[in-house]
């Protein structure tokens, strides 16, 4: 009786799981992405693990740009490993189907640390800032406590601001498609599939972009902006390169990470035309940035990669060569 009565009143059926179709268009080959895929996940995994062990064993790295690019680490490798295992659970094991309590808190991991990572961004422009353009306070302002209290607060704010989105997401009923055509439980993917109104949730998703990752971006674009006006003014051409080399790694990770963020959003109005491209640019997303991170630092910080050769045993080798 139950049963007749679910499939004869849609209005009162409520799905039990979503089930998680892939990359849309390519579901019959799409498994040959899950190499690729797999080895970016283990570059991610073992370069941040290195980052991380080196900072916190490297007594001259402890330093607050670097115990923030520790901090960096740490969330890059939350936040790819909240979505690959899923991802090449679907490719390689066909385990489409998840939980909606799974699904809405992948959607929380999701948006939390996509969130703290531009706070962290943001937090190292400050320390570049005060660093070049303000070098003789630079001690006193930028402390270890600095460092504590810009990443509880990051925490905090992130953490908060981000709990309405999945639970305005579970509100939702959903009562007729659980079928997503993505490999992660996105937001936006979600509750499209609601039968009731989702304006609010839309709304809230538009709002937190704005003011979260929106004033992250303005404030870091504004305080590079000061760093490129400070150097720029260095009566020594020795000394501007200095800054320069100082920031343009930085520069570079955080123009890669919110230009992403852009075409992301941006690709999503075309996602009924070219349903692929948005997906696809959506899972890149997550795994992309926490493998540049640490490489771009490796390239272009001396410091870090000395540590990386001592922590490895590397510096014995070549003093003895």
């Amino acid at each position: 009786m139950d049963i007749s009565l679910n499939t004869t009143n849609s209005s009162g059926f409520q799905v039990s799981e979503f089930i998680l179709m892939g990359l849309p268009g390519i579901h019959e080959w799409q498994h040959w992405l899950s190499m690729p895929l797999a080895l970016l996940y283990f570059f991610v995994l073992s370069a941040n693990l290195l980052v991380l062990i080196t900072v916190y064993h490297e007594p001259t790295l402890h330093q607050p740009m670097y115990q923030f690019l520790g901090i960096l680490a740490v969330v890059d490798i939350g936040l790819a490993t909240t979505s690959m295992p899923k991802i090449l659970a679907i490719f390689w094991f066909d385990a489409k189907t998840i939980s909606l309590p799974k699904c809405f808190a992948q959607i929380y991991a999701i948006n939390t640390l996509m969130c703290m990572e531009s706070g962290i961004f943001l937090s190292m422009a400050v320390d570049r800032y005060v660093a070049i353009c303000y070098p003789l306070q630079y001690p006193s302002i930028v402390t270890e406590v600095f460092v504590i209290k810009a990443t509880i607060f990051m925490v905090l704010r992130n953490g908060l601001l981000t709990i309405p989105v999945p639970i305005m997401a579970a509100q939702r009923h959903y009562c007729s498609r659980n079928e997503i055509d993505h490999c992660l439980c996105s937001n936006l993917g979600v509750i499209s599939l609601a039968c009731d109104d989702i304006t609010i949730n839309g709304f809230y998703q538009l709002a937190l972009a704005w003011i979260v990752v929106g004033s992250d971006m303005g404030l870091v674009f504004a305080s590079n902006a000061s760093i490129i006006h400070s150097v720029l003014r260095l009566s020594s051409a020795e000394a501007t390169a200095k800054a320069l080399s100082t920031c343009s790694s930085h520069l570079i990770l955080i123009l890669f990470f919110y230009m992403a963020i852009v075409v992301v959003s941006m690709t999503h109005l075309a996602e009924r035309r070219v349903p692929l491209i948005p997906v696809l640019l959506n899972v890149l997303h997550v795994v992309i940035p926490p493998a540049l991170n640490p490489l771009v630092y490796a390239l272009r910080s001396q410091e870090l990669r000395v540590g990386f050769q001592r922590l490895l045993g590397l510096d014995e080798l070549v003093f003895k060569k």
